[in-house]
């Protein structure tokens, strides 16, 4: 019988929407505002009695909150309003370092989820929301350019030691030494020494300045500014690539990355509800050195004295390679002790610097240094006032310190770490080697960038847009207007719960993604309703008008809506920002729409009009 569908197709339809209003049941759930406390060690947790001294800050300051919780090794202590929230921030971090010793923490703004627990199990989480409707977080990062020449400069100073220990015409040199940015100044035992220095770098350093000194056997080379420029444009350009692997890695959706002056990099991340995790990720500027272990008699190598494990030992200065030259790095685990391991696959010039700096010194001690370029909180005085000012420090630490065996080559594997040190460090050199340390110059939680009432107005306008399509498919077709206006409040149900489901971020450009879907939507009834019209005119009985409408209407609505999701695809991969945004929900919708405006739509009108003797229809 035409125009009936069977009991699993209405039963589809039926569990379709039912999981669609389930996942989009999270959205009606305002999340508090909160405060999170981590520690900045992976490894460690935040205790009981680091919460109690805060809290006892907050009940001393009369700064009021209603709840607190530790989950996972983190604090979250939940406010009223915003206002309590910014005044208990500056209030934890003081208390904080006045009572952490040598632990560290980080105290950041958080938005504390009010989806019940039973909703949270079944994977029910609410819709993220971008910088322009509900705020993120947002980091100014600050680029030390003038490291990246100092590192470019000593790495020079590596190569050109090289040179001069070729065999055929090897050039005994005195010193090196950096007396400025960007300057080398190499020291001879006598005049003829120098020239001959001189012509052999001419021929292999053509872009660098090099001027003897009429008073003494030296030569300075020195990087010209345009060279300088050249540097500091490719240490943001890498390190710009680097924040985007390293947000890759959180997951977040729609982040905004980009260069700001000379030295600094602007950092959106949208809808992120762990600031704590984003600021270890971005701030932490870590990497490797490797490095021989200096021998006993090795009096005029060049050496720096370490711990490790409670014991010094003296490293050559001589660097065999950097974490630069990582391609790859994973976690693993070494089989016979279970403890975590960085399984490392480097490029084929680290390759061939660590082969050849190993295979004349198998049976020596090669250590590997883990360096972190870190902040941490300096309690300055100002106006009588205690305020807490950041400041840098550079942490290096032997992490392994291993016989070499045999020749290594480009894959090798790193031990000595704890669980969350190698998962940090793997994600770190996976995401990209910095070309210059980096540090946060600003982080806050920022709001809606065009402000409340902005975001007030676009929602309404979706209303007014809404209000206006049903009340025209209630007047014009009425009853087949009815179910079509069923079929388009599941359709905003069922976009709401994919885009939940998916973690999609929602932006005001996607608002109006969502409002050319309503029409979209609504566009295929009419098309249909349309059809239906014209076989009633021509004579057909309505059940078969109502089923010639379906038909073949169908083929017309599939090619619409594919050129347009062919459009929205093409928009998503190459457009930024505001247009992904646009691009997403466009795309969600138009398959949602095709479901409702098709299939929802006509098991509505078989269950009013299927199965029945109709000799005229209501449209």
């Amino acid at each position: 019988m035409i125009n009936r569908y069977p009991i699993w197709k209405n039963l589809l339809v039926l569990l379709v929407v039912s999981l669609g209003v389930l996942y989009a049941l999270p959205n009606i759930y305002p999340p508090d505002f909160a405060v999170q406390i981590s520690n900045e060690d992976a490894d460690s947790v935040v205790s009981e009695k680091i919460l109690a001294r805060a809290l006892g800050r907050l009940d001393e300051e009369g700064v009021e909150y209603f709840g607190q919780k530790l989950d996972q090794g983190k604090a979250a202590i939940r406010f009223r309003n915003e206002e309590e929230r910014l005044r208990a921030v500056d209030q934890i971090e003081l208390a904080l370092h006045d009572d952490r010793g040598d632990e560290r923490y980080i105290v950041s703004l958080n938005a504390a989820p009010t989806t019940p627990d039973w909703l949270m199990s079944l994977g029910g989480e609410p819709m993220k929301y971008g910088l322009d409707l509900r705020g993120g977080v947002h980091f100014l990062m600050e680029v030390d350019t003038d490291s990246a020449v100092a590192e470019r400069v000593e790495s020079l100073e590596q190569d050109i030691k090289r040179l001069f220990r070729q065999r055929e015409d090897r050039i005994r040199y005195k010193s090196f030494e950096t007396p400025s940015t960007g300057v080398l100044e190499i020291s001879f035992a006598n005049d003829e020494v120098r020239d001959q220095a001189r012509t052999k770098l001419a021929s292999q350093y053509q872009t660098y300045q090099l001027v003897a000194d009429p008073a003494k056997p030296s030569l300075r080379m020195t990087v010209d500014q345009n060279s300088i420029r050249e540097i500091e444009n490719f240490a943001i350009s890498q390190n710009i690539q680097s924040i985007r692997n390293r947000i890759n890695e959180l997951g977040v959706a729609e982040p905004l990355v980009q260069r700001l002056g000379r030295n600094r990099i602007v950092v959106d991340l949208p809808g992120v509800e762990d600031p704590a995790v984003a600021e270890i990720i971005l701030g932490k500027v870590a990497t490797l050195e490797f490095r021989m272990e200096a021998l006993p008699d090795a009096s005029r190598l060049s050496t720096t004295e370490y711990d490790y494990e409670g014991f010094p030992v003296r490293l050559q200065n001589d660097i065999i390679l950097r974490g630069d030259r990582v391609l790859d790095a994973n976690v693993g685990f070494d089989p016979d002790s279970g403890m975590p391991q960085v399984n490392i696959t480097l490029d084929g010039d680290g390759g061939d610097l660590m082969h050849r700096s190993t295979r004349h010194n198998v049976g020596r001690r090669m250590a590997v240094i883990f360096i972190e370029t870190k902040t941490r909180d300096r309690k300055v005085m100002v106006d009588g006032v205690p305020t807490l000012e950041p400041e840098r420090y550079i942490e290096k630490r032997v992490i392994s310190l291993a016989t070499v065996q045999s020749a290594l080559a480009v894959r090798f594997r790193i031990t000595g770490l704890q669980g969350g040190e190698a998962r940090e460090l793997s994600l770190l050199l996976r995401a990209g080697a910095l070309a210059a340390d980096m540090f946060i110059a600003e982080e806050r939680t920022v709001g809606a960038s065009l402000g409340a009432e902005n975001i007030e107005l676009g929602a309404l306008a979706v209303s007014v847009g809404l209000g206006l399509v049903v009340l025209f498919m209630l007047v014009y077709y009425k009853v087949f207007g009815i179910a079509a206006n069923i079929a388009l409040a599941s359709n905003l149900v069922l976009l709401v719960a994919v885009m939940s489901s998916l973690g999609a971020t929602l932006t005001l450009p996607g608002i109006a993604g969502i409002v050319l879907t309503v029409g979209m939507a609504v566009d295929a009834n009419v098309l249909i309703f349309s059809r239906i019209k014209e076989e009633l005119k021509n004579g057909l009985p309505p059940q078969q008008a109502i089923n010639a409408g379906f038909e073949r209407a169908f083929v017309t609505i599939l090619d619409a809506n594919l050129t347009t999701l062919i459009v929205a695809v093409i928009l998503y991969s190459i457009g930024t920002g505001p247009v992904k945004g646009f691009a997403i929900t466009l795309s969600i919708g138009i398959v949602t729409s095709m479901f409702t405006a098709i299939m929802g739509t006509r098991a509505i009108v078989n269950l009013i009009y299927g199965g029945r003797s109709v000799k005229a229809l209501a449209i």
